[in-house]
Order: C-alpha cells, then sequence, then structure tokens
C-alpha cells in the first residue's frame, strides 16, 4: 500500500475509534457506570488502536527496508532502536501491547476499573496521536 493512502487509513481509524471512545468517556463523566456492552466496545476499540499502531510501526520499518519483527514488543523496540520512537516511550508501547494481548488473548483476567482509569487519565491519546503522526515526517 502507498505510504500516503496507509497514514489516511491509520488516521481514519483512530479518529474513528478515539470517537468511540469519546462517548464512553461521556457517559463515564456523568457518574453512571459503562454497561457490559459498552465495556466491550471500550475494549474493542482500545485492541483496533493499539493494533492500528503496532501495523503502522510494521509498514514504517517495512518502508525503510529494515527487518519487520514478528511481535508487538519487538517493533517498537526495533523503531526505539532506530529512532523513530524515542526510547522514553518504550515502556509506555509495552504497556500498550501488554494490554493489547490481554484483551485478546486474556480477556477473563481484564481489570475493567483499570482500563476505566486508563480511559479517565486520557492515556489513550498517546496511541491516538501516533496513528494521526504523518508517516512520511518521522524522522
Amino acid at each position: 500500500m502507498r505510504l500516503d493512502l496507509y497514514q489516511a487509513e491509520t488516521a481514519r481509524i483512530a479518529q474513528e475509534q478515539a470517537a468511540a471512545l469519546a462517548m464512553a468517556k461521556a457517559i463515564l463523566a456523568t457518574g453512571r457506570s459503562l454497561t457490559s456492552l459498552e465495556q466491550n466496545g471500550v475494549l474493542h476499540a482500545l485492541q483496533i488502536l493499539i493494533e492500528n499502531a503496532i501495523g503502522k510501526g510494521k509498514h514504517l520499518l517495512k518502508s525503510r527496508g529494515l527487518s519487520v519483527p514478528i511481535s508487538g514488543y519487538d517493533t517498537f523496540k526495533a523503531l526505539s532502536d532506530c529512532d523513530l520512537v524515542p526510547s522514553a516511550e518504550l515502556n509506555t508501547w509495552k504497556s500498550l501491547v501488554g494490554m493489547r494481548n490481554r484483551i485478546v488473548h486474556d480477556y477473563m483476567n481484564i481489570d475493567m476499573d483499570q482500563v476505566i482509569l486508563m480511559l479517565k487519565g486520557n492515556k489513550e491519546q498517546f496511541v491516538v496521536d501516533f496513528l494521526r503522526q504523518d508517516i512520511a515526517r518521522i524522522k
């Protein structure tokens, strides 16, 4: 896929999922808890955002002729190693990839209270910002 088209699609997906999470935040701001369906929507939106970021990271590596790792952890380590993401962000990416892995593979052990705290703290914005960042301008 052409770099400009890929960037447009990652930004579109980021916008779509950020909007879904904003609706959940608006509900939480009223003091009402999220229903099971809404909680599932939050988890799905986070999964899509993080998977989209992993995909963008792999695309960045590939577009520069670099080796593309299989795991999300290794993808962000490789991006850090070649200064495409700041090394100071590596722990945040590790946590986010871990969250995605729990959502997908360890869904029976998700602490929804922690997910809600993350959402209330606007922590997903880190991923949204990465996805909106113009791929051609990343170093």
